[in-house]
C-alpha cells in the first residue's frame, strides 16, 4: 500500500480567483493532508503529515488572529 493513495475526505474552497483543495490521504506510512492551489490551470500543493496538523492549525488560527487584530487597528 506504501504507493497507494486512500482518499479519506476531500473539500473544495473557492476564494477570488483562486481554488483550493484539502485532501486528507493516507498510504503506506500514514496519513497526511494535501493542500492545492489552483490558479487558471496552475497548481501548487504542500503536504503536511497528519501528526503535524494541530500545530499547523494553531499556526493558521495565530495568522487569523493578527488578520483581525491589524484590521481592527485601521478602522
Amino acid at each position: 500500500m506504501d504507493g497507494e493513495q486512500k482518499n479519506i475526505k476531500s473539500e473544495k474552497i473557492t476564494v477570488e480567483r483562486k481554488n483550493f483543495f484539502f485532501d486528507l490521504k493516507e498510504n503506506g506510512r500514514g496519513r497526511f493532508l494535501r493542500i492545492t492551489e489552483d490558479v487558471r490551470g496552475r497548481r501548487d500543493a504542500i503536504i503536511i503529515p497528519a501528526p503535524g496538523l494541530e500545530e499547523f492549525r494553531k499556526a493558521l488560527d495565530s495568522m487569523i488572529d493578527a488578520c483581525k487584530d491589524s484590521s481592527n487597528a485601521t478602522a
